[in-house]
């Protein structure tokens, strides 16, 4: 194989691609003595060579080279040619520049299928641009445009009840007392705290110092009549806002024991909160799992801690489902952020050019 390898180089250079091997036995006499042959058929693109296409066999003793005029069927060197891209971990129908786009929107984890819809959108209106700023610009658009009819941005507060629900420890009790800080500070709303996160008692220690900052009142609801008379010691508040417990996602009595606790009306909107580091899969099992509560919109925490944000774009995309915010450290009031679909699509394609340069 060596030899065969060394000749296909030496004859087709770098660039042919391989597209079969094998080894045969020959010779021999009375079935023994036989030989080993290896067999490698190679090809490169017509486009970039007049080399024609050749096939390479070598054996212990001897090296042969057999020559095949060039094939002139189009449909057989298109094949080779996205054998050849398939090989080079590339699409055949980008060209370079929107190859470079397609490989930084999926090192953003947009998935492939999107971001090649993404792409081939963008190509198959402007095929000839070689503009790096003009790009970025046009696949930014692009994102935008697939994710323009989901509801995005902070809600009016126009109704009274906020309930955050999602997994443990993606931080819904510090972004609960953000969105009361907002409320309370730059709305001035008459706020109130209630929190069903009777798992934890740091959780509720936790949401008192907030509450006791923002001079919030704090009601803790162990059942669904303690929530209720919760609500009522709340009726004449402008908003209430409602953590509740963060347990593995993957039991399915939890979030029957939520609607046990929690009424999720008509009057509520009802955020699902996920960490931006998640796995995908884990967030589209997190959303799954509470399919049984009208979810209005999303929000995505730690931010800050990681450089890639397609996952938030998949989710919008997957589940059809907008975000409010995204959060991006501890600090209450500050350190969350309205969101746009614009804005999430800029955030996703800002290191594009800084990419391309390294």
């Amino acid at each position: 194989m060596p030899e065969a390898m060394k000749k296909v180089r030496s004859e087709l250079g770098p660039d042919a691609v391989i597209l079969n091997s094998k080894v045969t036995k020959t010779g021999g006499f009375l079935g023994m003595f036989k030989r080993d042959q290896t067999e490698v058929i190679a090809a490169i693109d017509p486009a970039d060579t007049k080399e024609p296409v050749k096939e390479t066999k070598t054996t212990k003793k001897s090296i042969e080279t057999s020559y095949h005029a060039p094939h002139e069927n189009k449909e057989v060197m298109n094949e080779l040619r996205k054998m050849r891209a398939i090989l080079e971990h590339k699409d055949p129908a980008f060209t370079p520049l929107y190859q470079q786009a397609y490989d930084y929107l999926v090192n953003q984890e947009i998935t492939e299928e999107l971001a090649r819809l993404v792409v081939e959108n963008v190509q198959g209106r402007h095929s000839d641009l070689v503009d790096v700023e003009e790009v970025e610009r046009l696949v930014t658009l692009e994102l935008y445009e697939q994710m323009k009819e989901c509801p995005f941005g902070k809600p009016s507060f126009d109704k009274k009840y906020i309930h955050l629900v999602g997994p443990t420890g993606v931080g819904k009790t510090t972004t609960l007392a953000k969105l009361g800080a907002d409320a309370a500070l730059n709305h001035q709303l008459r706020v109130g705290f209630i929190t069903t996160d009777t798992y934890r008692i740091a959780a509720i220690d936790q949401l008192k110092t907030y509450a006791k900052i923002l001079d919030v009142p704090l009601e803790v609801a162990y059942s669904l009549e303690d929530y209720k008379k919760a609500k009522n010691r709340f009726k004449d508040y402008d908003l209430v806002l409602v953590d509740t417990a963060g347990r593995n996602f993957r039991e399915a009595s939890y979030v029957k024991e939520l609607q046990k606790t929690i009424d999720f009306d008509e009057e509520s909107d009802n955020f699902l909160v996920l960490g931006l580091t998640s796995k995908l899969t884990d967030m589209k099992d997190i959303f799954q799992q509470f399919k049984e509560i009208p979810i209005h919109q999303m929000i995505f925490t730690k931010v800050d801690e990681t450089s890639k944000s397609g996952n938030a774009l998949n989710m919008v995309m997957e589940k059809r489902t907008g975000i409010a915010y995204l959060t991006d450290g501890q600090n209450v009031p500050d350190d969350i952020k309205e969101t746009t679909a614009m804005g999430l699509a800029r955030k996703v394609m800002e290191g594009f050019r800084d990419e391309r340069s390294s």
